[in-house]
């Protein structure tokens, strides 16, 4: 269920202090653990874990700014601030992984062992459990708020899982089992986990800040909606975007061309009034135009409304 603009705010500020406070807590125990054991699997988590710690106070910043509301100079409001600020955790994601890759390749041409495993493998498991109280946070003000920067940063603790649990297997394996090429080897495998999770989390931080069009499903349940209306003949230049919370879309529909003007906007306000209810958070731009006017070419003169009758497929001008 979405929350008022105001609670979205609150609950991603919330989120992203949480992961803040969870971030300078594991950067405190790692750091401990990892001069205590010499793992280089650790390090690379408590690499990994410093990084958390900026790309969550990215996170606060973005989230903050992009709740602030429309003023003159950002007429539709800051929410591609979350984005921004996506881009960036992305960014810190790929450094630690580069770091990491570096830091095992070397251990492996050293061939070096790691020491009191115990310690790392306790500090592992506080890790995991602080994570997984953090994780379950960010999805409940996820499925409230459809925050990107808040996902983003779900996404990077989410790995964290995978990297706390492949470090006490590292630690497990080199240090009882006697292999010593499990630490470099995990680590390495840590690096390139963060690495593709970095690449699959930059693809919706592009498309928000490149104004990419709305999902196929969401978009036809958009248009269904107007094809409810009586008044409503054809729909046509529908475009759509997302910044941050709020849907922005606006689009031309074709009335009865003796319709009076007053009569027009009637309608108008019936149709925002009823997308409202299905779309909270959304900005309309509506354009009445008498039927048959056609004023544009190309996609944007198709009717939009004459293939969403004809059943379920693709929504015409999106790709599958």
């Amino acid at each position: 269920m979405a929350a008022p603009a105001a609670e979205k705010g609150a609950l991603n500020r919330a989120a992203a202090m949480a992961s803040i406070a969870a971030a300078v807590t594991l950067l405190a125990l790692k750091a401990w653990a990892a001069w205590s054991t010499g793992s280089t699997a650790m390090l690379g988590s408590l690499a990994d874990t410093a990084l958390d710690l900026v790309a969550s106070m990215a996170t606060l910043l973005g989230v903050w700014i992009a709740a602030q509301p429309a003023d003159d100079r950002h007429r539709f409001g800051h929410g591609k601030a979350e984005a921004i600020a996506a881009l960036f955790q992305i960014v810190l994601i790929s450094i630690s992984a580069i770091g990491i890759a570096a830091r095992s390749i070397e251990q492996l041409l050293r061939g070096s062992r790691v020491q009191e495993a115990e310690s790392g493998i306790v500090v592992s498991l506080v890790a995991i459990a602080v994570t997984f109280a953090l994780i379950g946070w960010q999805r409940y003000v996820i499925r409230r708020t459809a925050s990107l920067a808040i996902t983003t940063d779900s996404v990077h603790y989410q790995s964290d899982l995978l990297l706390n649990l492949s470090v006490i297997a590292a630690l497990l394996l080199d240090h009882f089992a006697g292999l010593s090429m499990a630490d470099p080897l995990f680590g390495l495998g840590i690096a390139l986990w963060l690495g593709w999770g970095a690449w699959k989390a930059s693809s919706r931080a592009f498309e928000e800040l490149m104004d990419h069009e709305w999902p196929v499903e969401k978009k036809r349940r958009f248009l269904e909606v107007l094809a409810r209306h009586p008044d409503i003949i054809g729909v046509h230049d529908l475009r759509t975007r997302s910044s941050g919370h709020s849907d922005f879309v606006q689009f031309h529909v074709w009335v009865d061309p003796d319709m009076t003007v007053r009569d027009a906007h009637k309608v108008m306000d019936d149709i925002e009034a009823r997308l409202l209810r299905e779309f909270p958070d959304i900005e309309i731009l509506i354009h009445p135009d008498p039927e048959g006017l056609i004023d544009e070419t190309g996609p944007a003169a198709r009717d939009e409304l004459s293939e969403v009758s004809e059943g379920p497929g693709p929504v015409p001008g999106t790709a599958a």
